[in-house]
């Protein structure tokens, strides 16, 4: 457990953890965010891409990249000294999916990781989302290079609820990486707050 005192003479405070998701298509850059942000050295499961997984590894557009998640990364933020978020970065193939439901037990709520290159490549994990009632935003990883939009087109794209954040970020960037995390619990308290408000007749 951890604990941090907040000022001399005052009893340690013991932090409210939260478990945040990030997820989206291969090569999106779940990894790089997740290392961004965390304030440990990140925990990663990464391999280097094989000739056997090349039938099935849509590598087009990110041709650079070398190495696969194969079962999760994770971080850790402390956003306060009473609020600490545990970050989980989901594999992005579809062959190892079947990890997304461990992972997802007793999440808060996630990040949909888009590269606007190959949106079409996060329609999975939004879809995951949206059926397990897990709230989520859409952080658009903006890379060098690529077309900017505005939020709202990449949420006509996804044909996403009114609701749904669209943030754009850097995944690179941990201040950048820190507002989408803050997004991610704010909306999820919104829709918490209203599940529990009485339905008006």
């Amino acid at each position: 457990m951890i604990f941090k005192r907040s000022e001399r003479g005052k009893a340690p405070v013991e932090p409210v953890t939260l478990k945040i998701l990030v997820a989206g298509g291969f090569g999106v850059g779940k990894t790089t965010l997740v290392g961004a942000v965390s304030e440990i050295k990140p925990l990663r499961t990464e391999e280097p891409l094989s000739e056997a997984g090349r039938p099935v590894d849509d590598t087009s557009g990110v041709s650079g990249k070398h190495t696969t998640t194969v079962a999760m990364d994770f971080g850790r933020i402390t956003l306060r000294e009473d609020l600490v978020l545990y970050v989980f970065g989901t594999p992005g193939q579809d062959r190892f999916w079947f990890l997304w439901d461990e992972l997802a037990t007793g999440a808060l709520g996630a990040v949909v990781l888009a590269d606007t290159r190959r949106l079409e490549d996060c329609f999975a994990a939004v879809d995951y989302f949206e059926r397990r009632s897990i709230p989520f935003v859409v952080g658009v990883n903006c890379f060098d290079g690529a077309s900017r939009y505005p939020a709202e087109a990449v949420r006509q794209a996804l044909d996403l609820d009114p609701e749904v954040p669209v943030l754009l970020c850097d995944a690179r960037e941990r201040q950048s990486v820190k507002e989408v995390l803050i997004g991610v619990v704010e909306h999820a308290m919104s829709v918490a707050s209203a599940a529990r408000e009485p339905a008006t007749t």
